[in-house]
């Protein structure tokens, strides 16, 4: 009976696995799985390793010891399997997941090294795969079995590698301590293999393409570095016989500032044009959306300020695929991937009419919303040390931490600890650049608020009671008149009412 093939700790400890296995490593509770798995092996200063901002390449300590853990168990399942055992598919299920981590730990360090070469623009022989290969036919291509994964070995060897990079370019484009930023990492990871890790894995890898991912956020908080992490973490096929994976991950990524081009420019380089489709337009010329690699990325910066004209243009593709470029009439499909980003409101937009509707609703199918740096500060005061000593090791490398000691005293005398960053992380790193060059740092001084400002902003936010808007209505009405009597008569209202509703200490 397959009751005998597992005992009641065997399973669970095999669930344990497999929650691990498939979760979302940045999500606050993976810790915790981790430490269900581990039980009074699990370390405590690897409890919060997903919030770390620091650089995740060095290994980490629990995931081997969970591989180390686990490697026992999955012989002896093995072997019981060999001998004939009969299995159900939850045993093969669970079994199937043990190995995959076993594996993915053993050749971890492998694909980084995959990782690293490609960053050199190297193509790389993968001659690992032939010992992957090995122990993936030693666990499942086992006599007298049909364990359900054994044709997959080089699609796993391709999660396995995506895995990694996922990982490597999450950390190293995301970077802070907080809940918020943790958060960010996390949403980033589902962007890449959505909630569901095994669906992704049996149907959704080579679909992700298919969905259009929207960034939106304040200015400088990385919405370029969420799509690279995004971009350059998609599944690559591999190819067993040249050993090779079908493309270097680093040349498919293509990233355009629309708010720097004007709409004639924008249409010509994403759509591409032929001879004479306008003045100077003297030879063909392929746009980025047919030359780029099926499995590519085009990321759309500033999206918000796109021209109606080219949404229109834009949201045939996101709908059809198609396109065509300027001066032809013969349809191109778009193979890749859309990310696009924008700082703007964008329901605002919509209803002011500067941001089609439909437009929209085809752009979100995917949408991740990067946090503030004063956000993140409120949350976790000490990951501002963290963020500067970053971006310090990015600027001057060796003498890092004594610079980013440095800036963090400086910013404390000088700015205080509420100082909000208006700048977001774009600002923070040009503090660090100030205070390396000549020890101090100038924030651009913002004009204070008009009244008319502030119940512009009161109003768009919804957060006025009726009298509260007549008050600054009655307010704003006598600062241009003067007079009592002819606020009155303008706003169709009794001169007393007017004079109660007005404080001329306070114009809002």
């Amino acid at each position: 009976m397959t009751m005998a093939l597992l005992d009641t700790y065997e399973r669970a400890q095999l669930q344990a696995i497999s929650d691990v296995a498939y979760g979302n490593p940045f999500l606050p509770e993976y810790p915790e799985r981790q430490r269900v798995v581990l039980g009074d092996d699990f370390l405590e200063s690897q409890a919060l390793w997903n919030m770390r901002g620091d650089d995740i390449d060095a290994p980490l300590v629990d995931p081997a010891t969970i591989a180390a853990r686990i490697e026992p168990l999955v012989g002896t399942l093995r072997e019981r399997l060999a001998q004939g055992a009969p299995a159900n598919d939850s045993v093969f299920s669970l079994y199937e997941d043990a190995v995959l981590y076993l594996l993915f730990y053993r050749y971890e360090s492998a694909f980084y090294g995959v990782i690293a070469r490609a960053m050199e623009a190297k193509q790389t022989t993968c001659r690992f795969y032939t010992d992957f290969l090995r122990d993936w036919t030693y666990y499942f291509h086992l006599p007298s079995q049909k364990v359900p994964t054994r044709h997959e070995a080089a699609h796993i060897f391709a999660c396995f590698y995506q895995v990694r990079r996922a990982f490597h370019h999450i950390f190293r484009y995301v970077i802070g301590g907080s809940m918020a930023a943790a958060q960010l990492r996390a949403a980033i990871w589902q962007s890449i293999f959505t909630h569901d890790m095994r669906r992704y894995r049996r149907i959704l890898y080579e679909r992700m393409g298919d969905f259009n991912t929207l960034i939106t956020g304040p200015s400088g908080t990385g919405k370029e570095l969420v799509a690279s992490a995004i971009g350059l973490s998609r599944y690559i096929p591999f190819d067993p016989e040249t050993m090779t994976f079908t493309v270097n991950y680093n040349t498919i990524f293509h990233a355009l500032n629309l708010s720097a081009m004007p709409s004639t420019l924008i249409e010509s380089e994403l759509f591409g044009h032929r001879r004479g489709a306008f003045t100077g337009a003297t030879q063909h010329r392929q746009g980025w959306l047919e030359t780029c690699h099926a499995l590519g990325t085009i990321f759309l910066d500033e999206i918000g300020d796109l021209d109606a004209g080219v949404q229109v243009k834009l949201l045939r593709v996101l709908q059809t695929r198609m396109f065509q470029p300027l001066g032809d009439t013969v349809d191109r499909r778009f193979h890749g991937k859309l990310i696009a980003a924008t700082n703007r409101d964008l329901a605002q937009a919509m209803e002011q009419g500067q941001f089609r509707e439909d437009f929209y609703y085809r752009m979100c199918s995917d949408l991740v919303v990067t946090p503030s740096l004063y956000e993140q500060l409120q949350e976790a005061p000490e990951a501002l040390y963290s963020l500067i000593t970053f971006i310090a090791h990015r600027i001057i490398g060796p003498e890092a931490d004594i610079l980013a000691a440095e800036v963090t005293d400086w910013i404390h005398k000088h700015l205080g600890d509420d100082y909000p960053w208006p700048g977001n992380i774009r600002e923070l790193e040009q503090c660090v650049r100030n205070v390396l060059i000549r020890q101090a740092y100038d924030p651009p001084k913002r004009q204070a608020q008009t009244s008319h400002d502030r119940l512009t902003q009161a109003l768009r936010q919804c957060t006025l009671t009726a009298d509260e808007l007549l008050r600054h209505y009655c307010n704003l009405v006598f600062a241009q008149t003067g007079s009592y009597a002819e606020t009155a008569r303008r706003l169709d209202l009794d001169r007393r009412t007017v004079k109660s509703k007005i404080d001329p200490e306070t114009m809002f």
